[in-house]
């Protein structure tokens, strides 16, 4: 991998992780619930049933929080890639697989515990392709005198 690989990764990998916002922020109210249920049906292999109720407020007030969190994680992550990348590339690759690490298990664990281990496995996926690459650092060339 190079510099520049490890920067569009970084690309990748905020769009990837801001796409889920809007879902699950239109889930927040109940007549633009669908999306959100639908991925809600997919990640929880009910395999729409539509067992995911998004009848209750405290449902739709999370849906709404996850959105807001997962479009502000993306838009974090492009700014590092834009912002700092050049200035502290292994800082920038390090904080980025840091916080997929952190919110694999925390988010597996809490699947399992809520009933929903087949999130656990999803998120596994999600892992690996928002990661990617970054998990080793850029080769660094040894200056020649």
């Amino acid at each position: 991998m190079t510099h520049h690989s490890h920067k569009k990764w970084l690309t990748f990998t905020a769009i990837l992780t801001m796409s889920f916002g809007p879902i699950f922020l239109i889930g927040a109210y109940l007549p633009t619930a669908d999306p959100a249920r639908f991925t809600m049906e997919v990640l929880g292999w009910t395999f729409l049933d539509w067992e995911q109720s998004f009848d209750h407020r405290t449902t739709r007030f999370l849906s709404a929080l996850a959105g807001g969190f997962l479009f502000g994680w993306g838009v974090t992550i492009w700014r590092l890639k834009d912002d700092v990348y050049d200035a502290a590339p292994d800082g920038v690759r390090k904080a980025v697989v840091t916080g997929f690490c952190i919110w694999f298990v925390t988010d597996g664990v809490a699947s399992i515990a809520s009933g929903h281990p087949s999130n656990a496995g999803f998120n596994l996926f999600f892992l690996l392709i928002g990661v990617g690459p970054m998990w080793r650092p850029v080769p660094t060339r040894a200056v020649q005198a």
